[in-house]
């Protein structure tokens, strides 16, 4: 057959074909690996061979074929499909395995306008032959297959009309590192391109997917979270969908502030109309959002946050469901709703939560940020003046339809803006948080835009990267890759471009920065820990505390070089408050570690000579770059030890790191009993943790009683992260895709009032014994 049958190669030539060079390719991609096996990747191939069949098509067979043999019996398929899909796409992007020298890439590419011309501007060609000499290209072969599908669909420079690649991961790696550092001295710079490189090439620092997408090319843009609030007239709306518009378009997450916008029926100049209330606005947002696909990388999404206490808060909650028509839904945004203390007391006494229009009481939206003690007396005022408009509803109701429609979608989030606001890197009262983001980890102060050029007004930005936990062997780990994290996004904040005035101004001024970190189930894992015990608490304790002081010693020190950032006086650290001195002090009855550093010493350095960056810290779900690291999804469990990804690249199965060795160690998700430890291990990171978590509720229905998930127990959930501290909460997961139809949280109705006060009654009873309650007096 070899003889009369020709294939055609990837530059058009034919040649005979010949089996046994295919034999080759697939035997080298074995080489080394445990429980593979060459001829069934041939057999499973099943390549009907024809003549002028393409080579490429053969090698996209042969893929396939190992891929669909990941299993837990055999989970080193996994890099074998890698391999050959590297080999692949070295073919595809030069025409051969070997890639080109660094500064022919470097030029070619340049020439194409695929990459960043500053590229050759600020580097000599003997400094690209150094950096050549840096690059390992044999670190591709440590990808997973998951790994090397995400750098195709997402990462890689190429053509995504025609499918062209033109760079393969370690030009990726190399020339993130070089754009990051170019404004360096040339007698450091180099040190610092090498070492970032290795950091980032061996999966010690994770990247986020703006960065890694767009960093060398002449798009530049790369913060990841992007907050806007809305102030309440028609410019501020119109200036919120342009920029909303100008980021989508430019990759980033988007967080959207709405909780000004007045309600429906609200007089307008004076009477002249009325108000047409937040969901056309809402739409009007989610329009701006999904106008872009973000240079088909991924496509745009945006959360909108607003008070409980919202007049129009029972409207709102319902606008993601699949019930109601297109006229009262606006299903293609996420939500975040705002609580603070004073709600959690008025379910736990069994009373009211009053509901307002934030225009017609005046001071109480932005005392609801700022100082919890004036909002109380303003809204206890306003409850008692019959003149203003309100509605009163059972808290246990509102609270029920908050977390009926967040069982419900899975993405009604919510932010606790006390703890966002007490326990903050940024003085309440001068730089209020107002909002978080997309994925309810980013914490910043904003300013809404009165116009679309205004300068005065604060679009927050947040530049991310993590650290791989699995690779930390000691936890003096962190100074290294701190000074490395730190140094390279505060570079990027200089080196990106701001398409909205009032974003350069945030950023400039606060220098705002999120690190967080990926592969937590491993590090738990490998350390002989569980999430759900308690195992967990004083490694994660002393984990966190590392992390986060050492990145506030790498800004220190990045401060004495460079300066510290301009509003580093509207900071609590400016103060000398440090996270130690702030949080939810109900944490240290479930962990009673010590702190092992010196915060004395380094509190007194940040008053002295100031932090280059007002925030340090968040984390963050990293999906896709979790994948690109081999590493587990930041520090949430997995559901399996095989995990299968789908994404538009296809469905691609990921196995848990060292699968082999500690496949009994790992806990998983369903496995967990219930949320307590693991919200204990939220709480302990929040500590630390300067902006906030990307932290997920999940409810196996089958652990209860006629498979209903009890409101009761939700209700709990929801009061012991707040008891603990807890800033944020993002997903609601249900096994079993329940959570796209939950109907087991009392119906699909708000909870009948009786139900109600049962359930309340319930609630507050048990939190009685853990909470020094008095009377109903919850103290949370």
């Amino acid at each position: 057959m070899s003889q009369s049958i020709e294939v055609t190669k990837r530059n058009g030539i034919r040649e005979p074909l010949d089996l046994d060079k295919i034999h080759r390719v697939i035997s080298w991609a074995a080489e080394g690996l445990n429980n593979v096996s060459v001829s069934q990747v041939e057999i499973k191939s099943h390549i009907q061979f024809y003549d002028g069949i393409k080579t490429e098509d053969i090698h996209e067979t042969i893929i396939k074929a190992a891929a669909d043999l990941i299993s837990e019996e055999s989970p080193d398929y996994q890099y074998m499909a890698a391999r050959l899909a590297v080999f692949h796409l070295r073919k595809r992007a030069y025409g051969q395995f070997e890639p080109p020298h660094l500064y022919k890439q470097v030029t070619s590419m340049v020439e194409k306008n695929r990459y960043d011309r500053h590229l050759l501007e600020d580097y000599s060609e003997e400094e690209f032959n150094q950096m050549n000499e840096f690059i390992d290209h044999w670190r591709d072969l440590n990808f997973s297959y998951a790994a090397v599908k995400q750098l195709e669909g997402k990462y890689l420079v190429q053509n995504r009309v025609t499918g062209e690649v033109y760079e393969s991961a370690q030009f990726l790696y190399m020339l993130v590192a070089a754009c990051l550092f170019a404004k360096y001295p040339p007698e450091k710079r180099m040190d610092y391109i090498r070492r970032f490189y290795d950091a980032t090439s061996q999966f010690k620092i994770s990247l986020p997917t703006p960065i890694m997408s767009g960093v060398r090319t002449p798009t530049r843009q790369f913060s990841s979270c992007v907050l806007i609030e809305c102030g309440d007239s028609l410019d501020s709306i119109n200036a919120t969908a342009s920029a909303i518009v100008k980021y989508v378009s430019q990759r980033a997450g988007i967080g959207i502030n709405a909780g000004r916008i007045r309600a429906l029926g609200s007089p307008i100049r004076n009477g002249e109309a009325f108000h047409t209330g937040c969901i056309p606005f809402f739409k009007y947002f989610q329009t701006a959002v999904k106008s872009c696909s973000q240079g088909g990388v991924r496509g745009g999404a945006a959360t909108l946050f607003y008070p409980l206490w919202h007049l129009e808060v029972e409207s709102l909650l319902v606008l993601k469901n699949n019930r109601g028509v297109e006229e009262n839904r606006v299903r293609h945004l996420d939500y975040g709703v705002q609580f603070n203390k004073l709600m959690y007391q008025r379910l736990i006494k069994d009373q009211h939560i009053t509901l307002f229009s934030p225009s017609d009481v005046p001071g109480l939206y932005d005392a609801f940020f700022c100082d919890q003690d004036e909002f109380e007396r303003l809204y206890v005022q306003y409850e008692a003046d019959d003149s203003i408009r309100k509605k009163r509803i059972k808290a246990i109701e509102l609270f029920g339809l908050f977390m009926q429609e967040r069982a419900s979608t899975g993405r009604i989030y919510l932010q606790n803006v006390d703890h966002t606001n007490n326990h903050s890197p940024f003085d309440a009262k001068v730089a209020p948080i107002r909002q978080s983001n997309l994925c309810l980890e980013i914490a910043l102060p904003t300013k809404p835009l009165s116009h679309v050029n205004d300068e005065e007004g604060e679009i927050a930005l947040c530049t991310l990267s993590a650290f791989n936990l699995g690779s930390i062997e000691s936890l003096d780990d962190f100074a290294e890759l701190a000074d490395l994290g730190v140094r390279a996004l505060d570079s990027l904040l200089d080196y990106q471009d701001y398409p909205v005035p009032a974003a350069w101004n945030a950023t400039q001024g606060r220098r705002t920065l999120g690190i967080g970190v990926i592969n937590m189930a491993y590090y738990l894992a490998k350390n002989g820990v569980r999430y759900s015990d308690g195992s967990a608490n004083g490694l994660v304790h002393r984990t966190f505390e590392a992390m986060q002081y050492y990145l506030l010693k790498a800004s220190n020190d990045l401060a004495k070089e460079k300066g510290a950032c301009p509003k580093f006086n509207e900071t609590t650290y400016s103060q000398g408050i440090m996270p130690i001195d702030t949080y939810k002090k109900d944490l240290d009855t479930v962990c009673s570690e010590p702190l092992h550093y010196d915060w004395d010493a380094l509190r007194e350095s940040v008053k002295e000579h100031g932090l280059r960056n007002s925030t340090l810290s968040a984390l963050m779900p990293s999906e896709t770059s979790s994948q690109i690291s081999n590493a587990t999804n930041g520090i949430e469990p997995p559901r399996g030890h095989i995990s299968v990804k789908s994404s538009k690249d296809g469905v691609m199965k990921q196995v848990v790191p060292d699968y082999e060795n500690l496949k009994d160690a790992y806990e998983l998700l369903w496995s967990i009993p219930n949320n307590k430890g693991y919200l204990e291990l939220v709480g302990i990171m929040q500590k630390f943790v300067d902006q906030t978590i990307s932290a997920n509720t999940n409810y196996d229905p089958g652990k209860f009683e006629n498979n209903k998930v009890p409101m009761k127990q939700l209700l709990q959930d929801l009061l012991y992260a707040y008891k603990l501290g807890v800033k944020t909460m993002y997903y609601h997961n249900t096994r079993d895709g329940a959570s796209d139809s939950q109907n087991d949280v009392a119906g699909r109705k708000a909870v009948p009032q009786e139900k109600a006060a049962a359930t309340a009654a319930v609630v507050a009873t048990e939190f009685d014994d853990d909470d020094d309650c008095a009377g109903g007096a919850c103290k949370i």
